[in-house]
Order: structure tokens, then sequence, then C-alpha cells
């Protein structure tokens, strides 16, 4: 008999949907700032070469953007997002695509793509943009020290994230948008690095979004850690010949969401349906560890070693199955 959803964890399901959107709707239309403007970016070809001298190239134009997407913030008044840009402009910083307009879009490098054996894709979740970018940068960091020689790490902020509070983050509307965004850079790393191991690390909403792209990836490995759902039944519907795993710390409050997909009359469908760490969902679980939503890939963490083995290929410390 097929598992149904007990009535009271429906109507308490229905209820935080209620509560969410007659709140949050308000709240996020009055506290969304006015778009930051930025010019139009560099057109530049898709990747095609990761080759040093061909990144170098890349990498030059790109920062070239970011700096002027930064004066222009600064003219606008908008000192934070100018302050951050500076920051992702600085001497070193690899960014294979950036545009700072509607909110914001990047994918940077941590590490040496031109020889990397392994590539793990970092997919954030909501409340991630231009103006909080340091927090995808920290994430990247630590996860590539821990990967170590011959890695590299691609922090993918290539969708506009919805806010942590507001009713887009309840729906698969932004995962819907990003998907094919997300399985061209992977096919673009595949075709530039075909023997590297390609993993994509999907946290919170980006397990959302790792889901919709997943049919016929050609990523090795799908990590869904800190996840509400993945917006499938189980597994199998992800209908993926990547390994899929999935994790939650202990101390997350995304295990309080109901797991559930609920249709409210005249607006959406709310929710994200099966937990991806439930025996039904049928993915591979990892040991996560205890820390919090956002704590998955600080350094000494079991968490961020386990994300880093599953990345390198080798079996997690403590996997449940």
């Amino acid at each position: 008999m097929p598992d149904r959803p007990r009535r009271p964890r429906l109507r308490r399901a229905l209820l935080a949907a209620l509560v969410t959107f007659t709140v949050a709707v308000p709240v996020s239309g009055a506290a969304r700032p006015a778009a930051v403007p930025a010019p139009a970016p560099t057109a530049l070809g898709p990747l095609r070469d990761a080759g040093q001298a061909a990144l170098a190239r890349r990498y030059a134009v790109i920062r070239h953007d970011i700096r002027a997407a930064g004066r222009t913030a600064a003219e606008h008044g908008d000192l934070r997002r100018a302050a951050s840009l500076r920051g992702m402009a600085g001497p070193g910083r690899q960014f294979l695509a950036f545009d700072g307009r509607d909110g914001g879009r990047s994918t940077e490098v941590v590490g040496e793509l031109s020889t990397a054996r392994r590539i793990a894709v970092l997919v954030p979740g909501a409340g991630v943009g231009l103006d909080a970018y340091w927090r995808l940068r920290r994430d990247a960091r630590s996860l590539h020290r821990e990967l170590g020689e011959g890695a590299a790490v691609v922090a993918w902020l290539g969708y506009r994230t919805p806010a942590t509070v507001s009713p887009a983050v309840l729906t698969t509307g932004r995962a819907d948008e990003a998907a094919p965004e997300l399985r061209t850079l992977v096919d673009r790393l595949r075709a530039v690095r075909p023997a590297a191991r390609i993993s994509l690390l999907c946290h919170s909403y980006g397990s959302v979004i790792c889901a919709r792209s997943a049919p016929g990836t050609t990523a090795d490995a799908l990590v869904l850690y800190g996840s509400p759902g993945a917006g499938v039944p189980d597994a199998a519907a992800l209908r993926t010949g990547a390994r899929v795993w999935a994790g939650r710390s202990g101390g997350d409050w995304i295990a309080r969401v109901p797991h559930v997909r609920v249709r409210v009359p005249f607006v959406a469908t709310v929710g994200f349906g099966t937990d991806p760490v439930a025996d039904r969902f049928g993915a591979e679980v990892f040991d996560a560890g205890d820390g919090g939503h956002s704590d998955y890939l600080l350094p000494g963490s079991r968490s961020l070693t386990n994300l880093a083995r599953i990345a390198a290929g080798a079996e997690p410390l403590g996997a449940s199955r």
C-alpha cells in the first residue's frame, strides 16, 4: 500500500503554507530592495577550452566586468553590493561567468580547472546572492582545502535565488528556471575535462534545482544535503545514472519542515515531497554530523569530510546504507 500523509501532518502542512503565503508575500514585497543596476557583461562564448592560457584570458575579461559592475553599484549608492563586488574582482579570483544584472549570476572556480581530476559543483539554496556571496566563497574554499590537490570547486550562483522567507522558496518555480543552466554547466565541464569526476553538491533549495537537472546529467554523483525535498517521490524518479546521496545534520532545522506537496488553490503547489534521507526515497544516506543548516562545509565537521569523500569518489565515513 502506498505511503499516504497522515491527516494531522497534512493539516500542519496546509497551515504552514497558508501562514507563509499570507505573511511572506506582503513582507517580501515590502522589504525587497530596488534592483541594483549593472552594465551588460562582455559577450563571451561558451566554455570550450580549459587550458591555462584560455582560462586566464576568460578570467581577466570577467574580472573587468565585475569591477565595472562594482563601480555602477557604488554610483547607485549601494555600498554593500559595491564592496562585495570589489572582493569578487580581487587578484587571483577565477570566474567562468558573471552578470551583475537582475540580482546577479556568477560561476567561480576555486582551484585549477585545467588539471582537475575531481570537480565539485556547489549549488546553493535560498538567500545567497551577490551581497552575501562571501558565504558561498567560504564554503567553496573549505571544500577545496578538504579535497586537496587535483581538485577544483565550482561555486555556481547561476540563478535568481529566492529569499529565505518568501513564497518562491516553497515552490519549484526558480528551480525550473535554473535547471537548464546547471545542466549546461555540467555538460561544458564534461566536454573540457572528459576524464574528471564531476559531483553536484546541492544544499537546501539547491537540491530542488539539482533534481530538476538530473535526468540525463553527465555528473557522476548527486548529493542532496539540508534538503527540504527534491520535488520527486523517490530517487528513481530523478532518472539519472549518477549515484544519489542524501544527508542531514542533527542540528538542521530543515528536519521540521513537512515533507509533503500541497496544492494551494489559485497559487501553486507548495512543498517538495519525500524527505531525501527517508528510506522510501532510496538515496544512499551519509553521516552529516550534528551541525546546523548552514554548517555543512565548516572546517573539521563530519559533513565536510563526507561531502569531500563523496566528491572524490570514496565511500563516506559511517554511511548508513
